[in-house]
């Protein structure tokens, strides 16, 4: 499936390649959701496609000076998520019967790929910092991010506003933010603090 590029992908790329971090947010909003939605249609869940759409986005920006000789980057970014859903599914698949057609589906392997993925370390960071959120607010973080729940359902639930709900969500990123933005950097922050909001 051909993921719509940004039409100044290649200047974005230009710049993300010397860390400009407006730019590399500016790719990252772009293809976030709408590569959220392919993938789902492999995974079929919301949790495992935004783990890979996210692990994809910190590899590229830890290894972001290779980003300059990359020709087709939304193709690039699809096939590279595509090939990590591929390799979960056949995880899961194990023994099944499902397994060789995985195999087949697997394509070329992207050098991003040979990176040790360090987001299940990061992810582990973060989780200890919402553990210290007041707890109503953790509460609200942990059912958008780990349960999926959107604005309105987490209002519904815990009879308050959605306005609310989206201001206690900003705020404990925002102290995320402030108590791992040395040890983390903002840009990796940003990518695993951002919600997929797809629709099977």
């Amino acid at each position: 499936m051909a993921i719509t590029p940004h039409h100044a992908e290649r200047d974005l790329l230009a710049k993300v390649a010397t860390g400009d971090e407006l730019a590399f947010a500016e790719l990252f909003k772009w293809y976030y959701h709408g590569l959220g939605e392919a993938i789902l249609r492999l995974t079929e869940s919301i949790t495992l496609t935004e783990e890979i759409v996210q692990d994809a986005f910190v590899a590229i920006w830890l290894r972001r000076e290779k980003l300059a000789g990359i020709d087709n980057f939304s193709g690039y970014l699809f096939i590279l998520c595509q090939n990590q859903a591929f390799t979960a599914l056949k995880k899961l698949a194990k023994e099944k019967k499902l397994q060789p057609i995985l195999e087949q589906n697997l394509q070329w392997e992207a050098d991003f790929q040979a990176l040790e993925n360090p987001s299940e370390h990061f992810r582990v960071m973060i989780g200890e910092v919402v553990q210290r959120l007041p707890l109503q607010q953790q509460r609200i973080y942990l059912l958008s991010r780990q349960e999926k729940l959107k604005y309105e359902e987490i209002a519904t639930l815990l009879n308050i506003s959605p306005e609310t709900v989206k201001t206690q969500i900003y705020n404990s990123v925002k102290f995320i933010r402030k108590h791992l933005e040395i040890k983390i950097g903002p840009i990796i922050i940003m990518v695993l603090t951002s919600a997929l909001h797809c629709h099977k």
